[in-house]
């Protein structure tokens, strides 16, 4: 069964080493192939928070997610604050993983939650009808659809047809996960002005193949393709 082990060990090893069953234990912890760690997450010990079950404010980064009163969100921006008086605290903000609302959250500092298992899967994305985001399984070309809105500011990236990993959490598809950089043409942009070089300041709305509009210099034109940071949506550079 997929997302689970066997561990087996005998009773001859268990009587001769006393370190066995906490052998046993820690591989019955450890994630399943597939799953995702956040390396924030590893303890002194070798072991993680995650195989733990709780996760502290402390070891949180942006893309992170955590359960919250029975609800799974998604980290997108954080703040440690120690004020100068009373205690410290972080505050958040939060994407819900079912329907991609994004709210604000204050934490105590120090304060635990349940980490989330997550497991990527590579799916094609076949296309978004406003209302969902329909993929494909690639190995059992099964269809499933995912609330648009969850997955809105990844489709900003993703073209049609195009392989993507889509991240289970507890089991259920509720994000994509994106490189770091795309590469994607441009379909729609004033055209370059002579003299307009790579050096040269300004910029200018251009519209991607995807439909997203970033900025981008003077000298590009319809046509060409750039290099887009998938995380801030800025223009990195002509590919």
């Amino acid at each position: 069964m997929a997302g689970y082990r066997v561990t087996r060990i005998t009773w001859r090893r268990l009587a001769e080493d006393e370190h066995a069953p906490a052998e046993a234990l820690r591989s019955l912890l450890a994630p399943a192939p597939g799953e995702l760690v956040d390396p924030s997450a590893v303890l002194a010990d070798g072991s993680t928070s995650l195989a733990r079950g709780m996760i502290s404010t402390n070891q949180f980064k942006n893309g992170n997610h955590i359960e919250v009163d029975g609800t799974v969100f998604k980290i997108l921006e954080f703040q440690h604050v120690k004020p100068g008086k009373g205690g410290a605290f972080v505050r958040s903000k939060l994407r819900r993983a079912s329907d991609g609302n994004v709210i604000d959250r204050t934490f105590r500092a120090g304060e635990k939650f349940r980490a989330v298992r997550t497991e990527a899967r590579k799916m094609q994305f076949l296309y978004a009808d406003g209302s969902d985001a329909h993929f494909m399984d690639t190995e059992s070309y099964e269809q499933m659809a995912i609330p648009e809105s969850t997955v809105a500011d990844a489709l900003k990236w993703t073209k049609p047809n195009e392989t993507v990993d889509v991240l289970f959490i507890d089991g259920s598809p509720s994000d994509l996960q994106l490189p770091a950089s795309v590469e994607l043409e441009v379909t729609q942009t004033d055209p370059g002005l002579r003299g307009d070089t790579a050096s040269g300041g300004g910029n200018k709305p251009a519209t991607l193949e995807t439909g997203a509009t970033i900025n981008v210099p003077l000298f590009v034109d319809i046509g060409d393709s750039v290099k887009v940071d998938t995380r801030s949506g800025e223009y990195m550079s002509r590919a």
